[in-house]
């Protein structure tokens, strides 16, 4: 088997991402209910008893409301770096001492025929990370909850053959919205999350000819709007030379069901 990945959920309210090759079959975070869960695995054929690892970003609830239900429903390990570990661990419940792993931060871990990146993001947790796959020369990079893209960060994830990349807000929409003005001065923020135009922005510092498929993700249900997020990343994408709809094909995301399994090749 090759490389293939599903965003189970993604935004505010819930996110999660399975990604499997021959040998793993990886979750990356678990912001929904247990049921919820379930339900996102049965959408896409997967048996959540044969999850091999699961790996957290950050302690926030949206990332890691199910993680202790599923973990000990179906006995799967937990990897996450110390800080996190720290203040995510009250929230899990009970978990045994053989659930309990380390994923040190700016690490490559090997799991079977999957090499795992971890990279720090600007974000207000206790020490934020997120990850890039690599198996059999692809590369798929998970790149959400920052407040902005950094150099380094970059340099991480560019070249990706598929990007899950955060577009979480229109900025004028955050400005006019609902929200006091402390929340939204955290979203726009070093610290908060990236916008749809910053997005399409960092985008074209990392795509290459190998970058087939980009996911929106993390948008905002009050801030934002799939076709809005699509039409505003795709415009400057289009603006700056890269051929989308052709070569390179955007995808949303959902909150609530789960994207089809995709097969990098």
């Amino acid at each position: 088997m090759t490389l293939r990945f599903s965003v189970l959920a993604s935004g505010s309210t819930g996110n999660a991402f399975y990604i499997e090759t021959a040998q793993e079959r990886i979750l990356v975070d678990a912001g929904l209910s247990g049921k919820k869960l379930d339900g996102l695995f049965a959408g896409v054929d997967i048996d959540p008893s044969k999850i091999t690892k699961v790996l957290v970003t950050h302690e926030h609830s949206d990332h890691i409301k199910g993680l202790g239900i599923i973990a000990r429903k179906y006995n799967l390990p937990i990897y996450a770096n110390e800080k996190t570990w720290k203040a995510m661990e009250p929230a899990l419940g009970k978990l045994t001492v053989d659930q309990k792993f380390h994923f040190g931060m700016e690490e490559t871990k090997t799991f079977g025929d999957l090499d795992i990146e971890s990279f720090g993001v600007s974000h207000d947790a206790a020490d934020p990370m997120f990850y890039t796959f690599h198996h059999e020369g692809k590369k798929v990079a998970l790149v959400t909850d920052l407040g902005y893209v950094s150099e380094r960060i970059k340099k991480t994830v560019e070249g990706a053959d598929a990007y899950i990349f955060e577009s979480n807000h229109d900025v004028d929409m955050l400005r006019m919205g609902r929200y006091p003005w402390n929340v939204k001065r955290r979203i726009l923020g070093d610290s908060g999350h990236v916008s749809n135009e910053d997005c399409a922005l960092a985008l074209t510092d990392l795509i290459t000819d190998k970058t087939k498929r980009i996911y929106l993700a993390h948008l905002s249900q009050d801030n934002n709007m799939k076709d809005l997020a699509r039409m505003s990343v795709d415009n400057v994408l289009k603006e700056r030379g890269f051929e989308t709809g052709s070569r390179i094909e955007l995808h949303d995301t959902d909150p609530n069901a789960p994207t089809p399994l995709y097969v990098v090749n």
